[in-house]
């Protein structure tokens, strides 16, 4: 079986341990408890996976932008809330902050006049087992208060220290005003969290674009800056590049390669040798699954990685062999750092990770459950005896529920 993520050489950064979701769409009470650094969703179609996904884009968008312009861009907030429900949508996520303390954030959104606002916001940190928590942040309809003596925390004596805020508007988050601030450092780190999610929307086309030739550090969402992060790499990070290139070989037969190249309109390209032929191929002549195997192990060697990943389905457009081979890609990102989420249909994809890193998808009358695969000793029972995550799935097993 593959190695477990947590291990003394594990970089320790914040890290989601539970996601509690109700009335969002298939969501009306769900809860994704105990959580790894690398967590693989399966479901049927429907089962509510690219909507666990789009929470997390919900909450980037609500963070950049505010909950009214985030609800809006989905249909509106009537179109969010769960079937029969009128609200309020709560997202509420656990978390271990940077130093270790478990962190809770909590946000109820409600709607008023045809918009949706933030009906209740809070940021708060335990105090070991027993201590009361300190609400660092705790805001109702725009109007709250802040937590001001932040050093204090932690000290057994130490007694909370608050002033009150009004923001402009009560669809704006307030870790998104406060977090601008230096002296709150924890609220700023949780905003800084959010801010840098890569909730993954790669499409094909756009990868196999000739964008304009500018420096690009960090993949794009949708994957249409691949020849710049490229040429970035290889410029700056050229041992990162190399390993690239060498991952590259090992996954797709033939390539010797890759090349990002200027044309002379300003535009880059990228080229791809393959080692029987003379001249390189320009992207849009090498097949689907080379352009996205590229793209995503551009995206998995960053040498900064990404807070949280989040990716739907990389199985599409690839060679099935190369499934086990990309499962170790993403366990090798999250033991850097990273959290990841990914989605699959594909059982030999599923075959790569650990039953700890399994949830099922399942819908009890026409709502989402989400169940950790492992929680059952009958599956432990089975892989122990040699029986393979893929394997068990395919044949109906993880969709008869947990007991």
């Amino acid at each position: 079986m593959p190695q477990s993520i947590e291990s003394p050489n594990s970089v320790h950064s914040m890290k989601i341990e539970s996601i509690e979701i109700r009335n969002y769409r298939v969501f009306q009470n769900t809860v994704m408890e105990d959580i790894p650094r690398l967590a693989v969703l399966v479901g049927k179609n429907g089962s509510g996976k690219s909507t666990l996904f789009d929470v997390f884009s919900f909450l980037k968008d609500a963070l950049t932008q505010n909950v009214a312009k985030a609800a809006a861009k989905r249909g509106g907030f009537r179109e969010l809330v769960s079937r029969g429900s009128s609200g309020p949508i709560s997202i509420i996520l656990k978390f271990r902050e940077t130093g270790g303390r478990l962190a809770t954030y909590e946000l109820h959104i409600a709607e008023k006049n045809g918009q949706a606002y933030v009906q209740h916001e809070v940021l708060k940190f335990r105090r070991g087992q027993r201590g009361k928590p300190w609400h660092f942040v705790d805001f109702s309809e725009g109007k709250g208060s802040a937590i001001t003596n932040e050093s204090a925390y932690g000290s057994p004596d130490a007694t909370e220290e608050r002033k009150e805020y009004i923001l402009d508007d009560p669809s704006v988050l307030a870790i998104k005003g406060l977090g601008q601030f230096k002296e709150f450092r924890v609220v700023s780190e949780f905003r800084n969290l959010i801010e840098n999610w890569h909730i993954s929307d790669f499409h094909i086309s756009d990868a196999r674009s000739s964008p304009e030739d500018a420096y690009a550090d960090h993949l794009s969402m949708r994957g249409d800056n691949v020849a710049q992060v490229a040429q970035t790499l290889h410029d700056y990070h050229k041992d990162t590049f190399d390993r690239i290139l060498e991952a590259m070989k090992r996954c797709v037969p033939g390539i010797e390669e890759v090349q990002a190249r200027t044309t002379e309109d300003g535009r880059l390209v990228l080229k791809f040798r393959d080692g029987t032929f003379k001249d390189p191929f320009i992207a849009k002549y090498v097949s689907d699954g080379t352009i996205k195997m590229f793209a995503y192990l551009i995206l998995l060697y960053d040498p900064k990685p990404f807070p949280l990943l989040a990716i739907e389905e990389p199985e599409n457009q690839l060679y099935p062999h190369l499934m086990q081979s990309l499962a170790e890609e993403f366990r090798s990102y999250a033991q850097r750092g990273g959290q990841v989420f990914v989605s699959t249909h594909s059982p030999e994809f599923l075959n790569g990770f650990n039953l700890d890193e399994i949830y099922i998808l399942n819908k009890e009358k026409g709502f989402t459950k989400i169940n950790k695969i492992s929680k059952n000793p009958l599956y432990e029972t089975l892989v122990s005896q040699g029986d393979l995550p893929g394997i068990l799935w395919l044949q109906g097993f993880f969709e008869r529920g947990n007991p």
